[in-house]
């Protein structure tokens, strides 16, 4: 304990060779707790980083009598991830994926066929006739509400809704 004491003493002093000595103690811990936070690698070892730097800059601040230097830390950490949580462009990151990662998937729901191939439930759908197959396809591969398969198929919404409940029937009375 005496040795991890004089370490904190020469961190706040301003030793490089303390810092990274911190750095590598704690390092893989914050950084853990850091991304329990933020859920993305990236940003958690950005704030890890930055974490660190505002250690070394606020040393000085830290009192052994008012908790462990890892409490202390751990701490600073938190607060630096929550706050980036909390930060209108982390949200906004959130919110806004590329479209790249959807190219593949809007392609591939283009095709009945291909789609419930990926599923493997094609053997069941293409025994069911074809107004049942529409509505499967819009609603359950193309994503549609019900609202928007009304409109595509030209149906008013109730019978979309009878269709939807009686072709998942007829595919659960196959599968069983």
């Amino acid at each position: 304990m005496a040795e991890l004491e004089t370490l904190v003493q020469q961190f706040q002093s301003k030793n490089q060779v303390a810092f990274k000595k911190l750095y590598d103690m704690y390092s893989r811990s914050i950084h853990g707790v850091v991304y329990n936070i933020v859920k993305d690698a990236d940003i958690a070892d950005e704030i890890m980083q930055d974490v660190f730097i505002k250690a070394w800059h606020k040393a000085d601040t830290y009192s052994s009598k008012k908790g462990r230097f890892f409490t202390w830390i751990l701490n600073i950490a938190r607060n630096a991830a929550i706050d980036m949580t909390r930060s209108k462009a982390f949200k906004k990151s959130k919110q806004n994926l590329n479209s790249d990662y959807f190219v593949d998937s809007i392609t591939s729901n283009d095709n009945l066929d291909s789609s419930t191939d990926a599923i493997g439930i094609k053997k069941f759908v293409t025994n069911l006739g074809q107004k049942c197959k529409e509505v499967i396809e819009l609603l359950y591969f193309k994503g549609f509400t019900q609202k928007e398969a009304s409109e595509e198929l030209k149906m008013p919404i109730g019978t979309i809704k009878t269709r939807n409940r009686n072709c998942i029937q007829q595919l659960r009375d196959m599968v069983l």
